[in-house]
């Protein structure tokens, strides 16, 4: 497959910009990979297409305000956004204007938060190490932003709105520097219609890093690799997932992220096993799903590898049919956009 089969025509104005105001009220593009066929409903209706049996799976990681804005000594504006935090305690990230920023050079933040930049990496990221007069994580917490993807262009707030938005209703674990979108339309009445119709639900935990959303950089996708993502699967999650592969019932994951999590395990291991592990798979076209049964997924960018998962999933030409037709019945997209369920 060339990099040109994923591309799409989408007009600037289906990018949205804001969250809607009430979560579950996002459009839903319901496609049916039995019939080859797709229909307009909404979100509102998820739980109606789940009964007793099917086992709802999501990703409760949670989003830090990984985006910092400092200058250097001299004054001049810096962007450092962090992608990973080491095991020695610096961390990789992106800088803007990386070029300007040799091995180091402080960037200040506040009176009280500063990072010394240690090391220039191959792919263009640098390596920072932290001075801060109070806990690192407070810190961060205080000064950082919510990073949000660079489509979304919109003036910042004073107050930073997103970091409420920018998470889903079950987030608990933080450690991710982008959210798992597709979870971001669930409410807690969600889950109050799925445990009535008999749907159980379990979490698992993938940090989504930078490697979700690297762009592709080759023509031919088969050269494309993704980079691993530490997750882990508790005991009881691992338990109700074998139970329900084994009894034959749908596991649904909620976003790529918790798919590449399960998908992954199950390569690993020939079943859900319970503790930390690594997502290290590449989906390309051809890959063979072991783990799971539908996918709810939000609409992702032109040749992207999260459409190449989307689009091995349900299939290559129902898939891109189907965000033909989005753009031609004006679906919003990405991040703060409508979504996909693939039954």
């Amino acid at each position: 497959m060339h990099i040109d089969d994923l591309d799409f025509s989408l007009p600037a104005e289906l990018i949205a910009q804001e969250p809607l105001e009430d979560r579950t009220s996002s459009r839903m593009l319901v496609v049916d990979r039995k019939t080859a066929r797709f229909e307009d409903s909404s979100f509102a209706e998820f739980a109606a297409n789940f009964g007793k049996g099917d086992l709802i799976v999501v990703n409760n990681t949670k989003v830090f305000p990984a985006r910092l804005e400092g200058k250097t000594e001299t004054g001049a504006s810096v962007e450092i956004f962090l992608v990973a935090e080491q095991s020695d305690g610096s961390w990789t990230a992106l800088a803007k204007p990386a070029k300007r920023l040799p091995v180091g050079k402080t960037v200040i933040f506040a009176a009280d938060l500063s990072c010394e930049i240690v090391g220039k990496l191959d792919d263009g990221k640098v390596l920072v190490r932290f001075h801060s007069d109070e806990d690192l994580y407070v810190a961060i917490d205080k000064y950082g932003r919510t990073p949000l993807p660079p489509y979304i262009k919109r003036e910042k707030d004073a107050i930073d709105t997103d970091r409420e938005r920018y998470q889903t209703v079950y987030a608990s674990d933080r450690g991710a520097i982008a959210a798992p979108t597709a979870g971001l339309h669930f409410s807690d009445r969600t889950f109050r219609q799925l445990a009535e119709r008999g749907v159980e639900t379990v979490e698992i935990t993938l940090h989504v890093g930078y490697g979700t959303f690297e762009p592709i950089r080759v023509d031919n996708i088969a050269e494309h690799t993704v980079s691993p993502e530490r997750f882990s699967i508790t005991e009881q999650a691992a338990n109700s997932l074998n139970s329900a592969r084994s009894d034959g019932r749908r596991i649904v994951a909620i976003g790529t992220t918790t798919t590449r999590a399960l998908e992954s395990s199950m390569q690993h291991h020939g079943e859900f096993v319970a503790g930390n592990d690594t997502a290290d798979i590449t989906i390309l076209s051809g890959y063979e799903f072991r783990a799971i049964s539908a996918l709810l997924t939000n609409f992702h960018l032109p040749k992207s590898s999260l459409l190449v998962l989307t689009s091995t999933f349900g299939g290559y030409n129902l898939i891109m049919n189907a965000y033909r037709h989005a753009v031609a019945e004006r679906y919003r997209f990405y991040s703060y956009g409508d979504c996909m369920l693939i039954l």
